[in-house]
């Protein structure tokens, strides 16, 4: 197990990825809080590259809540067929619109509390809606985030939810952009397999040197 990061190493780490992300934002593509939550939910086990060539006849067959809401279960699977667990993605994704359009007057809720009501939406889902949207100072831990916070030493937790409660009381601020700062730096440079190692501005605070099996 990984020694665990020092109070001034988590201090250098959290600068160094707010220097090297600056902008950070999540790479699914969106134009609105229904899309974004929709494709959210489907990114869910599934790359983001895959889920924006699924989105666009997607969001154009279904371009408003209550246009999903009512939408033909099968029309649902075909369009999202290639996206992983799309049967129940797609039961989801209607159930939880009728949910917004009976509850919600059409309109996506943008709190944890009534985003995790909706079908098929968890705390992580919600929570990166959220800080995505509204900037909202939270922490959502996906596989990257979960490896890259493992290798620095930043937590030992054994699931993300304890995960992404230790990065929050570690980091404090600026959550929003350091979750998807550490997607985009699991996801092209702390790669699971064959990281970018050599020349990583984080490389001085890896706890996992020559051990990746996180």
């Amino acid at each position: 197990m990984p020694k665990k990061a020092t109070k001034l190493e988590i201090e250098a780490i959290k600068e160094l990825f707010l220097e090297n992300y600056p902008d950070s934002v999540t790479e699914l593509h969106y134009t609105n809080a229904y899309e974004l939550l929709i494709a959210v939910m489907l990114s869910a086990q599934c790359t983001d590259k895959r889920v924006n060539l699924i989105t666009p006849a997607l969001f154009a067959a279904y371009p408003r809540v209550y246009d999903l809401a009512k939408a033909n279960l099968d029309d649902i699977k075909t369009l999202i067929g290639t996206c992983s667990f799309f049967n129940n993605k797609a039961k989801n994704l209607i159930t939880m619109a009728n949910q917004i359009a009976d509850s919600y007057d059409g309109k996506i809720p943008l709190t944890q509390k009534e985003l995790v009501k909706l079908a098929g939406v968890g705390q992580k889902t919600a929570n990166v809606v959220m800080l995505e949207y509204t900037g909202a100072n939270l922490m959502a831990v996906d596989t990257h985030v979960f490896r890259v916070a493992h290798r620095l030493g930043l937590s030992n937790a054994k699931t993300a939810k304890k995960t992404e409660e230790e990065l929050s009381k570690k980091f404090k601020t600026d959550l929003h952009r350091l979750h998807q700062a550490m997607v985009l730096f699991g996801r092209y440079r702390c790669k699971a397999i064959n990281p970018l190692c050599e020349d990583c501005f984080l490389k001085s605070y890896c706890k996992s040197k020559g051990r990746f099996k996180v």
